[in-house]
């Protein structure tokens, strides 16, 4: 059976953490579309956009590299990433004091590239996710760095876990959390703490139909490998999942469901109105999933969404805010 972060295990990272990340907020949502469409379901926003770096990434990272003794140091880390997670590795090996080497797709959003530079990485780019996870694993053999996973392994689990722990404790009794996927690390360590600080909570997962191997390897019992990625979500562009936390989801998670990036632009304009959130695609799609596909399980329950980060363009984010407009106008009125 594949451990998990027991809650013992998630305490003391978050007591690790403490300091090094932030303990963000949460807000009810009351206004808009809520008001108007869920009368009877109270929205929770989990706020991790406002981590530092802009995602949750930082937490498994952070955990990851503290980990690792000097001599690892001294040879350095690298991570894959299409950004999220490359700038989280580049921030914390400059805490550390450590060289990093990030290998992203060449479609990676530039403001992420330069993210990454500003905090003093190298950055490699590479035509896809496939060959940019092969340049990684290609650069641990040849230069014996450290690979700073994206989502795979328990430290990272034990990180991400943290962001639960603080969501049971601002808000407790919930009936359900719903959870962006992109290899399943943010799922496996929320879902591991809800489960285990309340079983009765429901947790889902949310994948764009275009990047969905959490959901073709539940469904397969065993993970699976995309052939390729296709969405709007580039954060959550996995290619496959992993046996660690695909093994952790299965325990805990109630179920995976997916939407399609008409829903995610469509969630980002609601976040946007309502809430006033600058969210990246990857950050809306529990919102998505809340509006559509858990629509009538969640309806009137108490239901936390993790709003996991929020690095985009402003380019890029007014392009797919008109286009979640475009598709807000074609809707009938009901």
């Amino acid at each position: 059976m594949t451990p998990y972060p027991s809650l013992s295990d998630i305490h003391a990272t978050a007591e690790r953490l403490s300091g090094k990340v932030l303990h963000t907020p949460v807000w009810r949502w009351q206004t808009g579309i809520i008001e108007e469409q869920f009368p009877t379901t109270e929205v929770w926003l989990k706020l991790e956009l406002f981590q530092k770096t802009g995602t949750f990434k930082l937490r498994g990272a952070l955990n990851n590299i503290a980990a690792m003794d000097a001599a690892a140091r001294e040879r350095g880390v690298v991570a894959v990433s299409a950004g999220n997670h490359a700038i989280a590795v580049a921030y914390t090996s400059r805490l550390a004091g450590c060289s990093a080497k990030v290998v992203m797709p060449q479609h990676a959003n530039p403001a992420r590239i330069a993210a990454c530079r500003d905090y003093g990485a190298e950055v490699v780019l590479q035509p896809d996710m496939h060959a940019a996870f092969a340049h990684c694993d290609q650069l641990v053999r040849e230069e014996g760095r450290t690979l700073l996973h994206p989502f795979n392994g328990p430290l990272t689990a034990q990180g991400t876990a943290t962001v639960g722990l603080e969501l049971m404790q601002q808000v407790p009794g919930l009936d359900a959390v719903v959870v962006p996927v992109g290899g399943g690390g943010l799922l496996a360590g929320i879902s591991a703490a809800v489960r285990q600080l309340n079983p009765q909570c429901a947790v889902y997962g949310v994948e764009p139909f275009g990047a969905d191997a959490l959901y073709r390897s539940m469904q397969a019992g065993a993970p699976v490998t995309l052939e390729r990625i296709d969405t709007v979500a580039d954060s959550l562009g996995a290619p496959y999942a992993m046996d660690y936390s695909f093994n952790v989801c299965r325990r805990f998670v109630s179920e995976v469901v997916r939407v399609t990036d008409d829903e995610i632009c469509l969630a980002m304009l609601h976040l946007f109105r309502d809430a006033k959130l600058v969210a990246e695609p990857a950050a809306a799609v529990a919102t998505a999933a809340l509006l559509g596909p858990l629509r009538e399980r969640l309806a009137g329950k108490r239901v936390g969404l993790v709003v996991c980060g929020s690095n985009i363009d402003p380019v890029r984010f007014a392009e797919l805010l008109a286009r979640g407009a475009r598709i807000r106008d074609t809707m009938p009125v009901c």
